[in-house]
């Protein structure tokens, strides 16, 4: 990210780096913007990190020759320039206009603010216990993490090339950095273990430089390879043009494809996803740099390299403005077509402001220092007029500079000490330690009067219900309490359909399964029919399940929902509580993730479950597990 355009020689002597890098940022901003357009889309930031590492290699590696050094200083005030102005911007700005919107963006804005100035923002968000994987309370500025690892490259970086140069043969040079990207993709392998039980390890795998530098390290040793700028380099001249276009052309495509088979949240993006990414990139590279090649022209059009030039501010800007729009509109559903306008605004905005800044900010202050934010171009007629623009510039600089340092500083003052989700979720918590929570209250059953001459229906009581569920189900728990008294609540943070059947074999060992089952575990990953017909047949003939539609602006919120939906019409004694239609209309009722129920929306929650379970007791209490699975008359 932070590469784009380093020198323009560089981008006219290395074809194709702007068009990679209008790729990365496509499926960075197709992942964070358009929910479920490219799961995998977070590899765009592998791509960015193997762009970096071989360019910035590349250009030590010019300097040394041309030179007989390395300037570290002077390299190291290079990159400050590229990159603080406009991450400043960013940070200051966004973190100003969260304290003007408030609410859950300002949670942790404090340490996320530390971070981005001292580059350190993935080792502060482990050391605070941050998960990248958890999408219910993002943080402003969690992007930032990429941005830390490749400053923490660029400082310690330099000297490294220094000590490999001292090196007798190339292929040492070229084996040391391999070596430690090897190591650095197994590491992550390792640590992240199994996302899907333990998400904080595998958070720490990917925010860690030491676990996620095989993009920058695999760059660097293709630089070492074929030293891009030096009078040296090595050429694939002895390579057919077109086989060089097609290996540019299936690595492109592999790269497309990882994006949309991997996800965040499955082992195999640790264990190998994002290595198989870093290959792709390194291939790319190399096929567009033939001599003879077609694919640079393509990839570097009008369109990719205006992109790749903008695409630091547009990864800059996009996540912290998609987050502040869905702070400023809370009604508005962050899933399906509502989402993807939500995206598309975000995407607008991003643009507009990206372009500008690079322009305005990021070029100027590149070429000519801070002193290009306050010097104009055209002649003043006199010197008194010439000095009073100059003091103008600087008046209205420091002024904007006040303003947003003041307001970053206000966001700071009005954090809040937890998100509305985690708030709901603890009152859950509280409401289930209670010993009332275990106990029913002598509360006579709700009959429903009937029109016909049919036998008056009673509606289950709470000590006949078991309800096993995640999280949403803890922030509903004391409204379940109060509309169930007696009922059994068992759920959890992060709980999966896939859990279930485990649990429901030790509650069936010991003896406590209730006459009615209900299942809400949708939220946190996609679920299977074989798990449920599972479900089924731990809990047998002589009981009754309810599934509980998912409400969460994730992915495979939609394909949970049309599963269960299934699954519920083919068995006579399988309800459906649609929760998500029952709180659709009333999206205001939820924390700001769109996810977890407060007070009032868990009386919504509650009351979503009135319907199903009225039509269980309508039901005679027979088994329906011998009858054909499409047969519910």
């Amino acid at each position: 990210m932070s590469s784009t355009s380093a020198v323009s020689s560089a981008r006219d002597r290395l074809p194709g780096l702007d068009g990679i890098r209008a790729l990365a940022i496509v499926l960075v901003l197709a992942y964070h913007l358009f929910p479920g357009l490219a799961p995998g889309g977070f590899i765009g930031v592998d791509v960015f990190l193997v762009v970096s590492g071989y360019l910035i290699t590349a250009l030590l590696l010019a300097e040394q020759q041309g030179t007989g050094t390395i300037a570290l200083g002077r390299f190291w005030h290079r990159r400050a320039r590229r990159l603080l102005p406009a991450l400043l911007l960013v940070g200051g700005t966004t973190a100003a206009v969260a304290a003007i919107v408030g609410g859950d963006v300002l949670v942790g804005i404090g340490w996320q603010l530390l971070g981005a100035l001292t580059f350190s923002s993935n080792w502060v968000a482990i050391a605070n216990g941050a998960s990248y994987l958890e999408q219910s309370n993002p943080e402003l500025l969690r992007h930032l993490w990429s941005l830390a690892v490749e400053e923490q490259f660029y400082l310690l970086w330099p000297l490294a090339v220094l000590a490999l140069l001292a090196l007798p043969h190339r292929w040492l040079r070229v084996a040391a950095p391999l070596a430690l990207a090897a190591a650095s993709a197994i590491g992550m392998a390792v640590v992240a273990g199994d996302p899907g039980t333990d998400p904080a390890a595998a958070s720490a795998a990917y925010y860690s430089t030491l676990t996620h530098g095989s993009g920058l390290l695999a760059g660097a040793a293709l630089a070492l390879l074929r030293a891009p700028l030096m009078s040296a380099r090595t050429t694939l001249g002895r390579i057919p043009a077109p086989v060089a276009d097609a290996a540019a052309a299936i690595s492109t495509l592999g790269i497309v494809g990882a994006a949309s088979t991997l996800t965040i949240d499955t082992a195999l993006a640790y264990r190998g996803g994002i290595a198989i990414v870093v290959v792709f990139t390194v291939v790319l590279i190399v096929a567009l740099d033939h001599p003879r090649g077609r694919a640079a022209a393509i990839v570097d059009a009008p369109l990719p390299r205006w992109l790749g030039e903008r695409s630091y501010g547009l990864y800059l800007w996009h996540w912290p403005v998609l987050l502040l729009l869905g702070a400023a509109l809370p009604a508005v559903d962050r899933v399906g077509t509502a989402g993807w306008m939500l995206g598309a605004a975000a995407l607008a905005a991003s643009v507009v402001l990206a372009a500008a800044s690079y322009r305005l900010l990021e070029q100027p202050v590149r070429r000519h220092g801070l002193a290009a934010l306050w010097r104009t171009r055209a002649p003043a007629p006199s010197p008194v007029v010439q000095h009073a623009r100059l003091a103008a510039r600087i008046t209205v600089t420091a002024t904007l500079v006040a303003l947003v340092a003041l307001g970053a500083g206000l966001a700071v003052a009005r954090s809040p000490g937890g998100s509305s989700a985690a708030a709901a979720i603890a009152a859950g918590e509280a409401a289930l330690r209670e010993p009332s929570s275990t106990v029913r209250p002598e509360v006579p059953p709700r009959p429903i009067v009937t029109t016909s001459p049919a036998p008056e229906i009673t509606v289950p009581t709470g000590d006949e219900i078991l309800a096993i569920g995640d999280s949403v189900m803890l922030a509903s728990a004391p409204a379940l309490q109060e509309r169930y008294p007696g009922i059994a609540i068992d759920a959890v943070v992060s709980r999966q359909m896939r859990q279930a059947p485990e649990l429901l074999r030790s509650y069936a060992a010991a003896g406590t399964l209730r006459p009615i089952v209900v299942l809400a575990l949708g939220t946190n990953g996609p679920i299977d029919d074989a798990t449920l017909d599972e479900v089924r047949s731990i809990i047998g003939p002589d009981r009754e399940l309810v599934l509980v539609t998912t409400q969460a602006p994730r992915g495979w919120t939609d394909g949970v929902n049309a599963q269960l939906v299934a699954f519920a019409e083919r068995f006579r004694a399988v309800e459906l509580s649609d929760w998500r239609s029952a709180i659709q209309p009333r999206l205001d009722l939820l924390a700001g993730d769109q996810i977890h129920p407060g007070r009032a929306g868990g009386l919504v929650y509650a009351d979503a479950l009135d319907a199903p379970l009225t039509r269980l007791a309508a039901l005679p209490r027979i088994a329906d597990y011998l009858r054909a699975p499409h047969d519910r008359d």
